[in-house]
């Protein structure tokens, strides 16, 4: 079996347990409010295999598009006997209702953070280290320039830095993480400095004098040496914090990603068929990111390097797909929350005024909504699919 192919049946497992984790916040949710969940199934169409748990069915059915949680009692008509009626999810307080609804893009929130932690903290991120891995001969000042007599000098190169040296310092001042160094590097251009260096076990004082390239405008200081990627596990406690930060930046992302969705469709729709390359930031559906996710396991990437990318793909989708689920659109989780806070508005108007507490609203009423809402879901679903098929996004890992 390749390792692309390998990477895709990842992807595949890692998007089916996605949705049981989705489904668990459902089913685990209503049962602690009382409410009788009478099916739990990972997949649509037929039954491929099921177990009977108490009153609740768990199996597997064979279009892998998905799962769902049936909890009873989700519309006032559905026929319930007496003993079943005060354990119908409409019977519970618009607070349980919400809290069962939305319990599945909560943990698909979880299920990222924990994703993010576990790169941070157990694999670690490549970032550019203090290590330098080669030395140029000159400073070029336009991207075309070739280094020449008439060049400008490298600083690092008339002081004798070495491939495998590490600045730790500038000036006395001791640096952890190299971008904080590369600043102060920057803040002093022709500048005379002394250089911290570690090399074989030894600690060097290096004078140098920076040069300086102008960058939009500003001269920057220069010391002509290309820096190495170094992977770098963090502690648990900083992991937690950068983990919170990451998964609040991805959660951004996605927000701006939907806002933009109806811009993006006229570019998919032209390269669907067309010779027009895929934007690798536009819309991409589960095929794509499957093939996607294949193409990283598959590429020359470290090991390290594969298992980060792929767990930061499966922890962008759950962010992703955990905000999509909450749009106040039938028949996404989100559609139906904003029936249940209607339905507290109505209660709470109707005891202001000392009238009975209302029917909840029937979801059933709004089909014709739901029905549009999907009809463009399942459009957009089968356009993707004809895009990832013949025309698919194309990234160099």
């Amino acid at each position: 079996m390749s390792l692309q192919i390998l990477g895709i049946l990842a992807f595949v497992f890692a998007l089916l347990f996605s949705v049981m984790v989705h489904e668990a916040g459902h089913y685990l949710t209503a049962k602690r409010f009382g409410m009788k969940v009478t099916e739990f199934f990972v997949g649509f169409g037929r039954r491929i295999w099921s177990t009977q748990r108490g009153e609740t069915e768990f199996g597997i059915k064979a279009i892998p598009a998905g799962g769902y949680c049936k909890i009873i009692g989700m519309t006032p008509d559905e026929p319930l006997s007496a003993d079943e009626k005060p354990r119908a999810f409409i019977a519970g307080t618009i607070p349980q209702r919400l809290i069962v609804l939305g319990a599945g893009s909560f943990l698909h929130f979880v299920l990222g953070f924990i994703l993010i932690f576990t790169l941070l903290s157990g694999i670690g991120i490549s970032q550019t280290s203090s290590k330098i891995q080669s030395v140029s001969d000159c400073i070029p000042q336009s991207a075309n320039e070739v280094c020449s007599a008439t060049s400008t000098p490298s600083p690092a190169k008339s002081i004798g830095l070495q491939p495998g040296d590490r600045i730790v310092g500038i000036n006395g001042e001791k640096f952890k993480e190299w971008n904080k160094l590369r600043d102060a590097l920057r803040a002093a251009p022709n500048q005379s400095v002394t250089l911290n260096i570690e090399r074989n076990g030894q600690t060097l004082d290096l004078p140098v004098v920076l040069s300086a390239r102008e960058v939009d405008g500003k001269k920057i200081g220069v010391l002509g040496v290309i820096n190495a990627q170094e992977r770098n596990r963090l502690n648990p406690l900083l992991a937690i914090w950068r983990s919170v930060t990451i998964t609040g930046e991805f959660f951004k992302a996605s927000v701006a990603a939907l806002f933009s969705l109806p811009s993006k469709i006229p570019q998919l729709i032209s390269a669907t068929f067309g010779n027009a390359e895929r934007d690798p930031n536009g819309l991409v559906g589960v095929v794509g990111a499957a093939r996607i996710a294949g193409d990283a396991v598959g590429s020359t990437l470290s090991f390290a390097d594969k298992l980060a990318t792929f767990l930061l793909m499966i922890a962008t989708l759950n962010i992703f797909v955990g905000i999509f689920n909450l749009l106040p659109l039938l028949p996404l989780d989100g559609g139906h929350m904003a029936i249940a806070i209607v339905d507290g508005v109505r209660n709470r108007r109707a005891a202001r005024k000392g009238l009975a507490k209302p029917a909840p609203l029937n979801v059933n009423r709004l089909m014709p909504v739901t029905v549009v809402v999907f009809a463009i879901l399942v459009t957009l679903s089968v356009w993707l699919l004809a895009a990832d098929l013949f025309n698919p996004v194309k990234i160099n890992f």
